[in-house]
Formats: structure tokens, sequence, C-alpha cells
């Protein structure tokens, strides 16, 4: 390695380490008003370095954390840090905070529960995910939401309208909040665009969660983000980050949000076993059934990139040539591609996600397809009855549903057990 390599390396660890040794992160505080109102409900905590940093951007700040495997200390140091600055002003308003994936399934530090604790006893913390969160670690994502939502802590979706992942997750993070990325609020209005705003409108009017835009910075934009369904806002327009002013030790109404639990559907128990008792179930030969969930997946074409699918194989010998090809295609269009079987947790092909399944485990019987999307939602369900003669003759009880709540339950069974990226 040539020295100057070295040097560029070894320059921001050893800013990194001072940063965090010395305690030089602090936040700034950004206000979030009602759009109806004009007053200031709730603040965003942004991270901030003190004095002259060539880590002062928060993006190559994470950047030099994550590249250092230092992501979950800075994580945890930024939101300490927001957490403390506003019980020790006294706030009285909600608190947006972010929050990486890899620091969710992690233990606190020393003190931490206290002092958050004392800060949910004052104001209404709100965390904030991106859909990346969910992509990367969907188990440790799916298995601390409920847990958060016991506290009272609610959920908002970050940067929806940049990646349109962002849509197909939502049924699986199911947000109070939905945070509109400023490309909608700034930008000339695209059909894929637009097709985030209607699908963003069909989730708030399902399940009542509340629409923030980002980036407001002149009447226009602020029109816009009326349009566009959004009751709450933030940007320069209302003002820039920075410390809490006098005013935000006032109380006023909380965030009017849905305050649903997130269902606890993470792993435990199979997609058949989601329907027992729900849906007729039938019994039919696999090459009945093949035909059936072909179906599905052509459903699944048609979502493109807002689209999910999940499906079970029992085991990687079943998941063949054809389909690996058919299923890498769809991997390249749709947000996300699940393949689970014995076997197939190291999958790599284009961008399928692998899951094992365990010899034992009760989802060795089933042969399970599910699709989701914004506007559509089916899932095929079969129990393998244990035929031992031609495999196409091999018979399943199998059920289909498109009721959205049940392919959502089933989908989050499946998405829970798929591997994290490394």
């Amino acid at each position: 390695m040539r020295p100057s390599a070295a040097m560029d390396i070894a320059a921001p660890a050893s800013e990194l380490d001072r940063i965090l040794r010395d305690e030089l992160l602090e936040p700034a505080y950004q206000p979030i008003v009602d759009l109806a109102t004009g007053q200031v409900v709730a603040y965003e905590a942004l991270a901030r370095v003190k004095g002259e940093s060539p880590l002062a951007r928060p993006d190559l700040l994470f950047d030099a954390a994550r590249a250092h495997g230092r992501l979950v200390e800075l994580d945890w140091a930024c939101r300490l840090a927001a957490v403390r600055g506003a019980v020790d002003h006294g706030l009285r308003r909600s608190l947006f905070i972010n929050c990486e994936p890899e620091a969710m399934a992690t233990a606190p530090p020393p003190g931490a529960l206290a002092l958050f604790q004392r800060a949910e006893s004052m104001f209404q913390p709100i965390l904030e995910l991106t859909e990346r969160e969910l992509n990367d670690h969907p188990r440790a994502i799916l298995e601390t939401l409920p847990v958060l939502r016991e506290r009272g802590v609610a959920l908002a979706l970050d940067d929806v309208g940049v990646d349109p992942r962002s849509l197909a997750l939502m049924p699986f993070v199911l947000p109070d909040v939905i945070k509109l990325d400023l490309a909608l609020t700034q930008a000339p209005l695209t059909a894929d665009l637009a097709e985030t705003v209607h699908a963003v409108n069909a989730h708030a009017e399902r399940k009542g969660a509340l629409v923030l835009a980002e980036g407001i910075e002149n009447d226009h934009h602020l029109l816009r983000a009326r349009a566009l369904g959004a009751t709450h806002g933030q940007g320069w327009y209302f003002g820039r980050p920075g410390p809490l002013p006098a005013e935000a030790r006032m109380p006023v109404a909380r965030l009017p949000l849905p305050g649903g639990k997130v269902p606890g559907d993470h792993g435990q128990g199979t997609p058949f076993e989601a329907m027992a008792g729900l849906l007729d179930v039938r019994e039919g030969p696999k090459r009945l059934l093949f035909a059936l969930s072909r179906q599905l997946e052509a459903h699944a074409e048609r979502l493109d990139h807002a689209g999910v699918l999940l499906s079970t194989f029992q085991t990687a010998e079943r998941y063949t040539g054809d389909t690996r090809r058919r299923y890498t295609d769809l991997a390249q269009r749709l947000a996300f591609v699940g393949a689970l079987g014995q076997g197939l947790e190291h999958h790599a092909d284009g961008n399928v996600r692998g899951a094992t399944i365990e010899a034992g485990d009760p989802l060795m019987e089933e042969w399970d397809v599910c699709v989701l999307g914004p506007h559509f939602a089916g899932a095929f369900v079969a129990r393998d009855l244990g035929d031992r003669g031609a495999d196409g003759d091999r018979r399943f009880a199998f059920a289909t549903t498109y009721d959205r709540e049940l392919v959502v339950r089933i989908a989050r069974r499946l998405m829970a057990r798929v591997a994290p990226v490394s």
C-alpha cells in the first residue's frame, strides 16, 4: 500500500477516535410544524461535531464509523447526545431521533435506559428508520419494533421517495409517520414520484399514518406539500437546525399518530399456521398448484420496483434452474425477493435474499408464495401431505388469500427468517 493511502485510511480513524473520546458530538434540532396552524409541534435531532473537523459533515462522519467498525458506538453517542440535550432543556414536544439498524439490536451503554425512561416521561420519542434498515437486517428490525412500540416509542419511515423499496417495505414497519423526501417536495412530479404519492396516501388512509414533508423552503414547496397529502412539514421555511428555543419547554398536543402495535409475527410460526381456521383449506396435486403459484409470481412482475416476493421451496434442490433464473430476474426489478429453503441461506444469485430452513422446522413441510405491493396483496400457502409418488402427483393441502392483513401477516413471518446482509 502506498504511504499516502495508509494516511488516507488512518486520518479518519484518528479523527473519529478524537470525536468519540472527547465527546465532541452535539445535537442540533430542526422544528417540525403543523401545516394547518404553523405551530411547532416537534423537533428532529441532527448530529453535529463541535469545532473544526474533517468529519464535520454527518455523511463523512458515519461513513468513517462504518468503515472502521464503530458505527454502533457512534450511533449510540449521537442518540444519547440528542436525548440528553432535549431532557436538559426541558423539551415538551415530540422528538424525532435517527437510528442505525446495527445499533437497534445491541445493548445500550450504561445509564442509557435511565435517560431514555426520563425522556419518555417528558416527550414523545419517534425513531426514524429508512428502507435500508429492514432490507439489510429484517430479523433484528422485526423483533425490535414490537418492543419499542410497547414502550411507547413511535416509528417514522424516512426518505420516502428516494428509494422505491420504502414503499414496498411500509407494511412491515407500519410507520406512524411517513416522511416524504425533499425530492417529492421540490422536484418535478414524474410518473415514479406520482406512484410514490399514491402509495403513501393509500397506506396513510389504511393505517392512519401521519404524512410529513421534508425540504420545505418557500411558499411553492409548502403548497406542494399540502397537495401531496402532508399535514406536517420541516425545512428552512420554518427554521434551520440549531439549539432548542425557550418555547420548546411549553407543552403542546401530541402528534395525532395511529398508535397501533406492530404485529408480533417475526418468525415464530409458519404461513400455513397463520391461515389456520381463517380460510378454507383444499387439496391438490403439485402440477395444479404450480400454475397457481406462477400466477402470483406474474402479479409480482407487474409490481415492478414497489413489490415484495417471498417464497419457500422446502429444500435447495427444489429451487431448480428455471426457478433460479426467474427469481434472479425478478430480483433485478422488485424491491425485495426472498427464497427460503434448506441450504438456501447463502444463495447469492443477483439480488435474491436467501434463508435456510433447519431440519425439523415445520416450514420444511410448506410451499409458500407471498406477493405484496402498495395496491396488491396475494398469498398461496401449501403443506406437503407426504406422498412418495411422482413429483407432479404429490398432494398438498393449500389455501389462497388476497386479504391484505393476512398476506402481511404471512409476509412478516417469512421476511423475519431472511439472512442479514453481511
